[in-house]
């Protein structure tokens, strides 16, 4: 009886252990670096384009709440914006290397895009974190004078991830 009792709590004991200790041991299992790599490329991003950052779930919330504001993809119009795209988002493409200039084409159809008022909240996005377009345009906004300016890193990914819901073009 004390032996079955003992082996029964040795194993009580085993899987209580694993219990703690096994995310800690997942995360092992995990590319950290790669992690580390996206989330510092990010931040320096950001620093860079002096912009804000919103989550999916804080521009789902605005939205729910009617903030007014302005949604920017940036992703091409024919292999992404036209599938798929935020609810109400207007489109204006932007490449993805960083831009160091921005000519006067761009730049006069970009202050057209977001209008007068540079107090107005925009929200730029693209397909996901490592994609940079939706920091170019968050970037160029602010040196256009813009300062409610965010982008939203996640992107259409992770909006439809989250399972909300999006708009096509017919």
């Amino acid at each position: 009886m004390f032996k079955k009792r003992s082996v029964w709590i040795l194993a009580t004991l085993a899987v209580f252990l694993l219990g703690i200790t096994g995310n800690a041991l997942a995360a092992w299992g995990t590319k950290e670096l790669q992690t580390e790599k996206s989330a510092v490329a990010l931040a320096r991003e950001m620093d860079r384009g002096n912009y804000k950052l919103v989550t999916t779930e804080e521009l789902k919330s605005w939205m729910d709440k009617k903030t007014p504001m302005l949604i920017v993809d940036t992703m091409p119009y024919e292999a992404s914006y036209k599938k798929q795209h935020v609810p109400g988002a207007v489109q204006m493409e932007f490449p993805i290397p960083e831009m160091t200039t921005l000519d006067d084409g761009k730049k006069a159809a970009l202050e057209k895009l977001l209008g007068p008022d540079k107090n107005r909240l925009v929200v730029f996005y693209c397909g996901f974190v490592k994609c940079t377009r939706s920091h170019n345009g968050a970037m160029w906004a602010v040196k256009l004078g813009y300062k409610n300016v965010y982008r939203h890193p996640g992107g259409i990914m992770a909006w439809d991830q989250a399972g909300y819901p999006v708009e096509k073009v017919k």
